[in-house]
């Protein structure tokens, strides 16, 4: 006891912590995309090496890797085994969904919980065969993933011994060793380091021999070491500089070495390097006495644990910001798919984001509802959209057509295509935008022989665009501009949705799937594309039933000039301003249903409340064909409208037509408005309609009237 009076009580310099900020941006990853709201604790993997600096400590260390990897991802832990700056510690995190939630940790016993993992390793013998466990960790977190902001709070428990340690004398190896003893221990250290096997063995056991030789073995050999009559150190990665004070890992080990091979002196070697090498006038060794209460030799009585970690001296969480740090584009696109993300947690895990994503949509129209369209789309996550118009920014246009500003419209104005695209950019960086300027041409709108060439060059960039694009709306002003697209739809078998605006009322609808639209019909490329896009839709129509109809299969006269001789209330698309965001809302949700519905284009016309829809209802809701409105009613109803044998844009007669001739069918129809007509049918049944005459029978019987 005169050896405890003259010494002091043994104090260890806290560990502290480092987290990368790609921790926190895997953990907000995980959080939106797997974890949810489930708030299960978590394993991680903590990192920390011995010190290397006599002016610094060595953190222990977070980072990207120390989170459990995706399914489909190697794990990058256990390819970094053996690396001597990388000492792998087990951890547990507990990240809570709200901060209230966070506050409210039961923290103290959470901390025994994680001594009494330690406690049973000490005891079981596992310590002895994985020494890292010795060091476990705990960290609590809130992630707010609207303002980029993490709160946490680190601990490392340690078991307090009872008593405590006695510090008998301490002091750097060089000065306790002999100069033989020195170098063989600078030369076994370095060895030890040097071997992928033992390199992050954080805990080891130091034999030196009588003819000054050193030895460094594991601790499941102490056993057998004691045979040898050698004096012993108990050596530890130690991450703290200081000179004075032992780093907290050796309070776990001075734990297992009294009650696991009940020393009650113990000489401890703080192990520390510079440049890489082992450092013995940096490196300290210890020698401390310990003696412990009866409680110790019961396994199941747990001693206390301290180790919550300060922040600036006080028992208080860290909370930290990587929203100024983050790049604005990606930080954008954290947000922007924030709200798509938490529908997965719990209102519609079946979305799937990354078909959304992939999908490439052509607007055909950039005025009031091709901005609203472009605008919804981003908000779904769709990241491809191109732009097809010939018009120029009006000094009429922003008030109501959401992507333009009067910039826009200064100097004769800017192309509306282009306009949109540097709007959707400024909007979100990350979407991918194109603008084409370009008219669409039209039946009822002859063609001079001079033009004849560009306007068959616009059809087929058109035919172009619309194969490579997997959904295309049809948005224009006109009811002939939208007869080549719907035909071209019909011909390559895309997903079209037609957005039509009256002066109160709408109408959206999708088109049906094409007369001869096969998987053989399709190119080649256009397969991959929407197999790779879109992998939950069918191209085979199973059930053989009537095909939906397109825009213009309720017609029963083609398509002529609309815009002739009106006045200038009838030629511009005048309507109430809340139609256009409403119908544009509708068509996007109606792409959204098919892309995620298992029939795909080839869907049925679904109603709500309905028994015969063909299978139950999808997350979404129903998939209806039509959806009309009203304004003025505050109303709205779905329809379903079959194909027509005589539709002049999608039935199977001027699909066949097109793809014979190409061309110079699509400059007929152009040129001769009737042309389309007597192709369908549609001639020959207005002559039967106007022929008709109905017999009246002029005679009256007298029983068939009422007395008033």
């Amino acid at each position: 006891m005169t050896e405890k009076e003259k010494g002091s009580v043994l104090q260890f310099a806290p560990f502290q912590s480092a987290v990368d900020e790609g921790f926190w941006h895997r953990l907000s990853s995980l959080k939106l995309n797997k974890f949810g709201i489930d708030d299960s604790p978590i394993p991680i993997t903590g990192f920390y090496a011995p010190c290397t600096n006599s002016r610094v400590s060595n953190h222990l260390s977070l980072i990207a890797e120390s989170l459990p990897p995706e399914p489909s991802e190697q794990s990058s832990v256990a390819t970094s085994l053996g690396n001597r700056n990388r000492c792998s510690v087990p951890g547990i995190l507990y990240n809570t969904n709200t901060l209230e939630g966070f506050h409210s940790l039961d923290k103290q016993c959470l901390l025994k919980a994680e001594a009494k993992k330690i406690w049973d390793d000490i005891h079981s013998g596992k310590a002895e065969e994985d020494s890292a466990v010795l060091s476990r960790f705990l960290l609590i977190s809130f992630a707010d993933l609207k303002k980029w902001s993490f709160h946490y709070w680190f601990a490392f428990p340690a078991l307090v011994l009872d008593p405590p340690a006695t510090l008998v004398d301490l002091k750097p190896a060089s000065q306790w060793l002999s100069l033989e003893e020195a170098e063989s221990l600078s030369a076994a250290c370095n060895e030890w380091r040097s071997s992928s096997v033992t390199a992050d063995v954080p805990f080891f056991l130091v034999s030196i021999a009588s003819n000054s030789r050193a030895t460094i073995k594991h601790l499941k050999e102490w056993t057998s070491c004691q045979q040898d009559g050698d004096k012993f150190l108990f050596g530890f990665y130690d991450p703290c500089h200081l000179p004075t004070n032992p780093g907290w890992p050796l309070r776990n080990f001075l734990a297992l070495i009294c009650s696991r091979w009940n020393l009650e002196k113990v000489c401890f070697f703080c192990y520390r390097e510079n440049r890489g090498f082992a450092d013995l006038s940096l490196s300290l060794i210890g020698e401390a006495l310990i003696s412990i209460s009866q409680g110790w030799k019961d396994p199941q009585q747990v001693p206390n644990a301290v180790g919550w970690e300060l922040n600036r001296g006080k028992k208080v969480s860290k909370c930290i910001s990587l929203a100024q740090s983050m790049d604005p584009i990606r930080l954008a696109v954290s947000a922007a798919d924030l709200n798509l993300k938490l529908m997965r947690w719990r209102a519609l895990p079946s979305l799937n984001l990354n078909m959304l994503s992939a999908t490439k949509c052509l607007l055909l129209g950039a005025g009031t509802l091709g901005c609203q369209v472009a605008r919804m789309l981003m908000a779904w996550g769709v990241r491809k959209i191109t732009l097809l118009d010939s018009g120029k920014v009006a000094m009429s246009n922003p008030l109501r057509q959401s992507l333009y500003t009067l910039e826009d419209c200064l100097n004769d104005g800017d192309f509306k295509a282009t306009a949109a695209v540097k709007s959707l950019e400024r909007i979100f960086p990350a979407v991918e935008a194109e603008g084409v300027v370009m008219g669409i041409p039209m039946p009822g709108h002859p063609v001079p022989s001079q033009e004849v060439r560009n306007v068959l060059e616009d059809c087929r960039r058109l035919q172009d665009l619309i194969d490579s694009h997997d959904a295309i709306f049809l948005l224009t002003d006109t009811r002939e501009s939208r007869w080549l697209p719907a035909l071209l739809c019909a011909n390559s078998n895309k997903i079209a949705i037609t957005a039509a605006l009256g002066f109160d009322s709408f109408l959206v609808m999708r088109h049906g799937a094409g007369p001869i639209g096969t998987v053989n019909d399709l190119k080649a490329e256009d397969t991959i594309n929407l197999s790779a896009g879109m992998g939950n839709i069918s191209l085979r129509d199973g059930d053989r039933e009537q095909r939906l109809g397109c825009y213009f299969c309720n017609d029963v006269v083609a398509p002529v000039d609309s815009t002739a001789n009106r006045t200038l209330d009838q030629q511009c698309t005048v309507t109430r301003p809340g139609l256009a965001p409403i119908a544009s809302a509708l068509a996007v949700e109606l792409l959204v249903g098919i892309l995620h519905h298992p029939h795909g284009i080839y869907a049925k016309a679904e109603f709500a409340n309905s028994t015969d829809t063909g299978s139950t209802e999808q997350p979404l809701g129903i998939l209806p064909h039509q959806v009309r409105g009203s304004l003025s009613q505050f109303s709205q109803m779905t329809l379903v409208g079959h194909s027509s044998s005589s539709c002049t844009a999608c039935c199977t007669t001027v699909v066949s037509e097109y793809r014979n001739r190409g061309m110079d069918f699509i400059l007929q129809a152009i040129n001769h408005p009737t042309y389309l007509e007597d192709l369908t049918g549609l001639t020959e049944l207005m002559k039967s309609a106007n022929s008709f005459e109905l017999d009246w029978d002029n005679e009256v019987d007298d029983d068939d009237c009422i007395e008033i």
